[in-house]
């Protein structure tokens, strides 16, 4: 149940009674996506980890909370589809531009972006909500694919983790849309 109106101006609309079509799945709440507890936070390499908050296995496509406590490291990676990042806390860049992103930020990757992905000391954790649509293709010193990462092997480090901390594997199942 919503909070309660009190002096809102809509507070006498009623709400809608057919909210899902036939097949609609329902939506996904998360509170506090930037959670402090970091059994959430799946590690992706020594230095950075993800929250997973949305996850469509068909479109290969997952949302998350990218964090590092301090300086952090992505592997180079190649993006053949767009990606979407909004900033909550900390620093961070991709070395190959001359912008750091702080609280607040917004950038959009273009397909095609290949890149380094770091993280600055800071007083605050690095903490990025991103939207990636298809697969990350990891990249040599050159720049040349040598792997790829998808929603698949996402899914699968995401399991693995959540049940070695005493969450359960199949709390990732929630998230499938």
């Amino acid at each position: 149940m919503p909070e309660a109106p009190k002096s809102e101006f809509w507070r006498d609309l009623k709400p809608i009674t057919k909210v899902f079509q036939p097949n609609a799945l329902p939506e996904i709440y998360t509170a506090t996506i930037a959670t402090d507890d970091e059994r959430y936070y799946v590690p992706l390499t020594e230095t950075v980890s993800s929250r997973p908050i949305l996850i469509s296995p068909t479109q290969n496509r997952w949302c998350d909370v990218l964090m590092a406590k301090g300086a952090g490291l992505v592997n180079r990676h190649y993006h053949p589809h767009q990606v979407f990042a909004y900033t909550i806390s900390g620093k961070w860049g991709y070395l190959e531009h001359d912008w750091t992103a702080t609280a607040g930020d917004f950038v959009y990757e273009s397909p095609g972006e290949g890149h380094t992905l770091v993280s600055y000391e800071s007083d605050e954790p690095m903490r990025v909500f991103f939207n990636v649509e298809g697969p990350l293709m990891w990249l040599d010193e050159d720049g040349n694919a040598v792997d790829y990462f998808d929603v698949h092997h996402y899914i699968a480090i995401c399991k693995e983790h959540y049940e070695k901390v005493g969450i359960g594997a199949d709390y990732i199942e929630k998230l499938f849309r």
